[in-house]
C-alpha cells in the first residue's frame, strides 16, 4: 500500500515550531544537559570538567547548611494550600458584577506586576523594626517592644513566606477567574432551578468543573514554592544565621558567591528532583475529570 504524502500544513507547523525549539535548545535543554554533567565534576572554569563522580554530592550531604535548606523549602510549601484557597475565594467574589469590582481586581493584581525589587524594598520597610508593622502591632497593644520580623530566626522565614503568598495571591486569581467565567451558565441555572443552594453548586459544579485550573495551579504554586528565591536575595540573604537559606538560594551562594559552580549544580540537581517529585504528587492527587 502507497503510503499517503505528508499534509501540507505539518511542513508549515514544524517551520513555525523550528525558531522556538532552536531558541529552547540554545537556552534550555543544552544548559540544563551540560550543567547535569558539571554537577558530577570537579571544574574552575579557566581548567576543563574533571570527572568526580558523586564527590560534589556528598559533601553537599554533609552539609548541614544545605540540608536546613531543604527544610525551608519543604516547608515553603505551606503556603502552597493558603494561596490556593484565598485565590480560589477572591476569584468567585471578583466573578460577580458589583459597583468598583474592577478596580477590586486590579488591586490584587498589582503585586503581580510590580517589580519584585520595589516589593523588596517596601516590605524590607514594612518590617523593619521601625516600620509600619510594628508600629501598628504596638499601637494594638499586641507587643511592648519591636518585633525582628526579618532579624529573628525563629520567624523571619515566615515572614518571607507572607510576601511570597501576597505576590502570587493575585496571579492565581486571575487563572481561577478565567476558569469560573468559562463555566457554562446554563449548567448553574439548571442548578438552581433544582434548588441547590450556594455552596452545593459549589462543590458539586464549580470544583469538577474549574479542576484542570486547580491542577494547574496547584502544581505551579507547588514549584514556585521550591524554587523560591528573589524574596530571600532582596530581603534576607539568608540570614539571619542562615535560618532563610532555601534550596535554590543555597545554590545561588554556592555557585554566585562562593565560585563552587559544581555543588551548585549539584544542589540545583537536588532541588529539580525535589520539584519533579512534587510535580508528580500534584499529579497523582488531583485528577480532574474531562468534562
Amino acid at each position: 500500500m502507497t503510503p499517503k504524502p505528508a499534509r501540507p500544513h505539518t511542513f508549515q507547523a514544524w517551520a513555525f515550531l523550528t525558531p522556538a525549539l532552536l531558541l529552547l535548545a540554545a537556552f534550555t535543554f543544552w544548559p540544563v544537559l551540560w550543567g547535569s554533567y558539571l554537577a558530577f565534576t570537579e571544574y574552575k572554569v579557566i581548567t576543563p570538567p574533571r570527572w568526580v563522580g558523586l564527590k560534589n554530592f556528598e559533601v553537599l550531604f554533609d552539609d548541614p547548611v544545605f540540608w536546613s535548606s531543604l527544610r525551608n523549602s519543604a516547608l515553603y510549601l505551606l503556603i502552597v494550600p493558603v494561596i490556593q484557597l484565598g485565590a480560589m475565594l477572591l476569584a468567585v467574589l471578583v466573578n460577580n458584577s458589583l459597583p468598583g469590582i474592577k478596580l477590586f481586581r486590579a488591586a490584587f493584581y498589582m503585586p503581580v506586576v510590580t517589580s519584585v525589587s520595589v516589593v523588596g524594598i517596601m516590605w524590607g520597610w514594612m518590617y523593619n523594626e521601625q516600620g509600619l508593622i510594628n508600629g501598628v502591632v504596638q499601637w494594638l497593644h499586641l507587643v511592648d517592644e519591636p518585633v525582628g520580623w526579618l532579624t529573628d530566626d525563629r520567624i523571619a522565614i515566615y515572614s518571607l513566606m507572607f510576601v511570597t503568598m501576597w505576590r502570587g495571591l493575585g496571579w492565581y486569581m486571575v487563572l481561577y477567574l478565567g476558569a469560573l467565567q468559562s463555566i457554562p451558565k446554563d449548567i448553574e441555572e439548571a442548578a438552581v432551578l433544582d434548588g441547590a443552594g450556594p455552596w452545593q453548586r459549589f462543590w458539586t459544579i464549580t470544583v469538577p468543573m474549574i479542576a484542570p485550573t486547580i491542577l494547574l495551579c496547584s502544581v505551579l504554586s507547588s514549584l514556585s514554592a521550591v524554587k523560591v528565591l528573589e524574596e530571600v536575595l532582596i530581603l534576607t540573604k539568608g540570614g539571619p544565621i542562615s535560618s532563610t537559606y532555601t534550596g535554590l538560594y543555597y545554590a545561588y551562594d554556592q555557585g554566585i558567591r562562593a565560585f563552587n559552580f559544581p555543588r551548585a549544580l549539584a544542589a540545583s540537581l537536588v532541588v529539580s528532583l525535589f520539584c519533579i517529585a512534587i510535580a508528580a504528587i500534584n499529579f497523582r492527587f488531583i485528577r480532574p475529570q474531562h468534562r
